[in-house]
């Protein structure tokens, strides 16, 4: 049988090749996306960077710690503290201390990330001089880099300044410094200090002093800003490469099963042949696993040697395009390559194991049949399969409908839940192929002419050729209407979200990360005919079941003005009851009962029992909770909520608000206007993962729709041959194959179509059951943009080898035999 196979291989080239292409492009996938995850595992260790050449750095306590049954649980805190003013006393005895502040600057003409420091803490860095001097003015400051000289005024949101000197930039931060009382002035707040003193000698001073830390060495690199961006990186990659991988490494197996089972299933007369010559069922099932074998062992070869050529490119990609960080390259790992090999060799063989089982039971009559009608297009395992899958979809969504509906709305879930359907759906193609053709082909069948009806008859009949055509369309269209039409939703719900809770006719945004200062609002307060809800941005912490430390967003605002800015989707209560003594959750979490108190830690780490006012419903799970400005100590005014009292003009309250935030920066908005600029979407890494694995599924199935395509074309040369005996002529014979394979396509598309739109009604009934009404976004310019790909890759691939078929005398293409 080894010999057969081996014969097989060489006389059946073109079904060979093809199913060598479709698993050799499918382990290259796997290979890639492995070799990318397997590299974003692991970050350099990063050294000091502002700190380097500091002596001590002490940081007040910026983490909450919790004591639980099963340990101690910590959360960084949404407004870190300062160190003790004691604490600093003794430190100043040791040696000199230098507080630090940090602080955004915009300024005009500069670079958009500019952060503010005291001009005592550039040699910590250590940042030099080379060209100028220090500032010595409030209104001088040093820069770093080139893009202003000294002698340059520039105007900044902290007002206009003179650049007096500037310093080579470190590559870490764009900076500004001001003289040490400016800082002051523009940070109050210093949340660390730099030492000059022995260390052990500070330890002992900060010792008993909850929560502040001493830093030296390569601990100093904690008092830089944003010290866990590695880390988050880190896992935005392996959340993006994770993506992506699975959702291609479906993709692969998908189409790679599928295209070898077709290969099987199409050489049902050879079968027949050898039956009648005496092999036996075991033989014939022996001789395609070894046919897999082979082609599996050298494909899956050919993949791992085309993926590590193709992983370098896409990590620079990801780095060019800013969705990895500088520091990140390709690792030299194995365990991705013997992943990808032994994957598409056990798929391979998957692929054909139960059409070898088919193709053994073949019996001798079968050489002498000449239709290629499928009268049994399925088998009743497939039947069995094809259900069970399509039932487990639907009890898991009614489920996950019936006890957590938020669950449906999570990345991962909204990912892989449409992996489930789309086996199914692909399961039971055959069922659905003949009534599809036959509705898509109604219109045309009644036209004049045989051409309309020939194309709905042999694409009815022939099932499992167009059922195998249809496949990887079916996957395409299917992933680009559920991943972008899931994100589209989800966002359009939030924008939904936004727009119902806005009652203000105005929205005061400040310039900066600093917020209002006092004076601005007493300026805004004291505009005639407005009522004014300032707010902040901050956090409280819960014990959830007594060992889960959770972060919960909260806003802090006065409850009158609250109440007449903002629609809160109150299910229980009133937002006016909200007070000093109180807090306004949602309905996630575990106490929610008006009136019952709760122990929640605030922004800065203090415990505190509040009681409930109100609840929220869930939405799509961005309500927080609310708080008063007592409950958010230190959060800084990030948003003002203007409503005009009856009868105001609209024009002069605008002008008021402009000129009461004019010194510091701030931008005013009507309600409509802040409601488009707030529109949530998901961020940038999550698109481009979701286009990543669009586009490569596209391109990879886009082959392997052209390598099914001429494959089902080239078995269908003795058919196209009789046609032209029949009397049609060679154009009206190739625009029949290109007829049938837009028919397949569209085919395809529906189906794929079925399966988007099953999976992002359910997203649109989890977020009704959420209090969310929004309709359903579906990304139809995308999907008609696959669709038209695919349709020109279908008609190209069976067109082409057929016109290549037909240029010979059609006596000819009658007789051969393969």
């Amino acid at each position: 049988m080894l010999t057969t196979a081996l014969s097989t291989l060489r006389t059946r080239w073109v079904t060979f090749a093809g199913s060598f292409v479709a698993l050799s492009l499918g382990v290259a996938l796997i290979a890639v996306m492995g070799l990318a995850l397997a590299s974003s595992l692991d970050a350099p260790d990063r050294r000091p960077e502002r700190f380097a050449a500091a002596p001590v750095v002490v940081k007040g306590p910026d983490t909450v710690r919790v004591s639980t049954p099963i340990g101690v649980r910590g959360q960084k805190l949404a407004q870190p503290r300062a160190v003790p003013d004691d604490v600093v006393a003794k430190l100043r005895d040791l040696g000199t201390v230098v507080e630090d502040r940090s602080f955004a600057v915009r300024a005009e003409g500069g670079p958009a990330d500019l952060v503010g420091h005291p001009w005592s803490t550039a040699a910590f860095a250590p940042y030099e001089l080379d060209a100028g001097r220090a500032p010595e003015a409030v209104d001088e400051v040093v820069v770093s880099g080139d893009w202003a000289r000294p002698g340059t005024r520039v105007r900044t949101d902290g007002g206009t300044v003179r650049v007096v000197g500037t310093v080579a930039g470190l590559g870490f931060e764009n900076a500004v410094f001001h003289t040490d009382a400016r800082a002051a002035e523009l940070a109050p707040r210093s949340l660390q200090l730099v030492v000059d003193a022995d260390a052990a000698a500070v330890r002992e001073a900060v010792r008993g002093s909850e929560g502040v830390q001493v830093l030296t060495g390569n601990a100093r690199r904690y008092a830089d800003a944003d010290p866990d961006r590695d880390a988050e990186a880190l896992t935005a990659m392996n959340a993006m490469f994770g993506t992506a991988g699975g959702v291609t490494g479906f993709v692969s197996v998908f189409v790679v099963a599928s295209t070898f089972a077709f290969a099987v299933a199409r050489r049902r007369r050879e079968f027949g042949l050898l039956r009648t010559a005496g092999a036996t069922p075991g033989q014939i099932r022996r001789m395609v696993v070894h046919e897999a074998l082979a082609v599996g062992a050298l494909a899956s070869a050919a993949g791992c040697a085309l993926g590590s050529q193709a992983a370098p490119v896409l990590v620079e990609w990801a780095v060019d395009e800013n969705l990895a960080p500088r520091w990140f390259t390709l690792g030299d790992h194995t365990w991705p390559y013997h992943t990808a090999f032994w994957t598409g060799l056990l798929v391979a063989l998957c692929g054909v194991l139960a059409a070898s089982w088919r193709a053994g039971r073949t019996g001798p009559a079968e050489a002498l049949r000449e239709a290629s009608v499928d009268a049994r297009p399925m088998t009743r395992g497939r039947l069995l399969c094809g259900a069970a899958l399509l039932v487990t979809a639907a009890v898991t969504l009614a489920l996950a409908l019936m006890t957590d509906p938020g669950d449906l709305l999570g990345r991962k879930t909204y990912v892989t839940r449409p992996m489930l359907l789309i086996t199914a759906v692909a399961l039971l193609a055959p069922v659905l192929v003949r009534p599809l053709v036959r509705l898509i082909a109604w219109l045309p069948a009644r036209l004049p002419g045989a051409g309309g009806t020939l194309v709905r008859e042999n694409a009815a009949t022939g099932v499992r050729r167009t059922a195998a055509v249809a496949a990887p369309v079916l996957v395409t269209v299917a992933l680009a209407g559920s991943l972008l039409g899931a994100t589209a939703t989800l966002d359009g719900a939030k924008a939904a979200e936004v727009r119902e809770r806005t009652a203000a006719d105005f929205v005061v945004a400040p310039a900066g990360d600093a917020g209002f200062d006092e004076a601005t609002l007493r300026r805004l307060r004291a505009v005639p005919g407005v009522e004014v809800s300032a707010s902040s941005s901050s956090a409280v912490y819960v014990l959830e079941e007594g060992v889960a430390l959770v972060r919960s967003a909260a806003r802090a605002a006065e409850p009158g003005p609250l109440a007449a800015t903002t629609r809160l989707p109150l299910a229980v209560g009133k937002a006016n009851d909200l007070d000093d003594d109180s807090i306004i959750v949602n309905e996630e979490w575990e106490k929610r009962t008006v009136g019952e108190r709760v122990d929640v830690w605030l922004g800065d780490g203090t415990r505190r029992s509040l009681r409930i006012a109100a609840v929220m419903t869930v939405g799509t799970g961005d309500n927080g909770v609310y708080v008063t400005p007592r409950n958010a100590p230190a959060a800084p005014v990030d948003r003002v909520d203007v409503r005009l009292a009856h009868g105001a003009d609209a024009s002069a309250a605008a002008a008021g608000l402009s000129r009461a935030v004019r010194a510091s920066g701030g931008e005013v908005l009507t309600g409509e206007a802040w409601v488009r600029a707030a529109r949530p979407e998901s961020d940038r890494r999550t698109r481009a993962g979701f286009f990543l694995v669009l586009g490569i599924a596209l391109l990879y199935t886009g082959i392997s729709l052209a390598n099914t395509m001429v494959m089902a074309t080239s078995d269908r040369v003795r058919e196209l041959a009789a046609l032209r005996l029949a009397g049609a002529t060679r154009w009206q014979v190739l625009r029949l194959v290109g007829a049938e394979a837009l028919t397949v396509v569209v085919v395809g598309g529906l189906l794929g179509t079925l399966v988007a739109g099953l999976d992002l009604a359910g997203m649109w009934g989890a977020l009704g059951l959420l209090s969310v009404w929004t309709p359903i976004e579906v990304p139809w310019t995308m999907l008609g943009a696959v669709l038209g790909t695919c349709a020109v890759l279908a008609v190209i691939s069976a067109v082409v080898p057929a016109g290549l078929a037909l240029r010979r005398r059609a006596v000819e293409l009658a007789g051969i035999r393969e």
